[in-house]
């Protein structure tokens, strides 16, 4: 599989967050809980974000955990299991650089990930 991170591979419909949202929890880590719908359709792994405004008030800070999260399922998308995952931001994150922020949100969606694929 390719390693990009086409149309189909993001969930884009509010009923589709929803249903992850309300589903089981996946896995959960210091600042993200990541979600799933219940009942999984039987497509490829699909990635949602929410990234709130409470938690990270600036829109860099918000764009750059996208960034990163997007490029972590990017690279394993191909081992993931089949249906939607929501990566929801719970906590805020520990004042920091930018570039400490990103390896920090890296290592956690790494993390994440890897419980999912052991599941």
């Amino acid at each position: 599989m390719p390693s990009d991170f086409p149309s189909a591979a993001r969930l884009h419909r509010p009923s589709e967050y929803t249903a992850a949202l309300k589903g089981r929890r996946v896995a959960r880590g210091a600042l993200f809980v990541v979600s799933s719908p219940r009942n999984t359709a039987a497509s490829p792994a699909r990635l949602g974000l929410v990234v709130p405004k409470r938690y990270a008030p600036l829109a860099v800070t918000r764009n750059a955990i996208k960034r990163v999260i997007r490029e972590a399922f990017r690279m394993r998308r191909a081992t993931l299991p089949e249906g939607d995952l929501v990566f929801r931001l719970v906590n805020r994150p520990q004042l920091a650089s930018l570039t400490q922020l990103k390896r920090q949100v890296r290592a956690e969606a790494d993390q994440l990930l890897d419980r999912i694929v052991r599941c």
